[in-house]
């Protein structure tokens, strides 16, 4: 599928961004850039992964609040790697985990402003410009990571929160589409109810409403958003772009809060 190609994935030393780089390193990958922030050991633990699965793994460290670094990241992506068939933006601030969930709900959306929204478009524009330039015959793709509540909304500080940030996530990458076609396909995998770190930890309401909200009955897993990323990605699909793609078990739309 992604036989002798290269690939980047911001966010990736763990959870969702680790299972997409692990899943297109185990389908052919041949070189891969494995970004991180403040998790070196996880990074390093992904690159392992990936080196077990047959890919060459490159660890890169990039803030995304920072324009100096994001430059930095992008111009040692293509360096390293040359050509770019794959660039996956997962990366994204948490502010439901850790020292940041004590934060008020204006440091978090900031944070998630300036992370999620003006690094990702910043660090986006520059790759999506190299890899256009790049003039290959099979377009190369970039996939952004949303949210299928984004465009509904969702009560409470989250949906405020994610609602905003993500939905400016998707204006922004099916605008890049709009730019980027045909050299280069851009689409948006949006994730609904996600078993990752703050799902394994949660009460049991939200473990009863996640699993109730989708008509799978049951948490999504990284798995199944890195499969979305890996059809979205797959050079097979070069008619695929511009798109959101729900991963989220089906809305159950007869689903009744208390």
């Amino acid at each position: 599928m992604f036989q002798d190609t290269h690939a980047v994935v911001t966010g990736a030393s763990s959870g969702i961004g680790r299972e997409i780089a692990l899943s297109l390193a185990r389908n052919g990958v041949k070189r891969i850039v494995v970004h991180y922030h403040g998790n070196r050991d996880g990074a390093s633990e992904t690159a392992k992964q990936c080196s077990a699965s047959g890919a060459q793994p490159i660890v890169l460290r990039c803030d995304l609040a920072d324009a100096e670094s994001i430059q930095q990241f992008a111009s040692n992506c293509f360096a390293e790697l040359g050509e770019v068939q794959t660039w996956v933006n997962n990366a994204g601030a948490d502010v439901l985990t850790g020292e940041a969930a004590t934060m008020t709900f204006a440091e978090k959306i900031k944070q998630l402003i300036e992370v999620d929204v003006l690094g990702t478009i910043h660090l986006a524009r520059m790759a999506a410009q190299a890899m256009i330039r790049q003039r290959v015959e099979i377009p190369s793709s970039m996939t952004f990571i949303g949210w299928d509540q984004a465009s509904q909304g969702m009560e409470g500080d989250a949906g405020q929160m994610f609602g905003p940030v993500k939905a400016a996530v998707a204006a922004f990458a099916k605008s890049l589409a709009q730019t980027a076609a045909p050299q280069v396909r851009v689409n948006l995998v949006a994730p609904g109810w996600i078993r990752t770190s703050w799902g394994e930890s949660t009460d049991a309401y939200w473990d009863r409403r996640a699993k109730e909200q989708s008509l799978m009955h049951r948490w999504g897993s990284a798995a199944d958003v890195a499969q979305a990323v890996l059809f979205a990605a797959d050079p097979n699909n070069s008619f695929l772009t511009g798109q959101e793609i729900q991963v989220n078990g089906g809305w159950n739309r007869r689903f009744a809060k208390p």
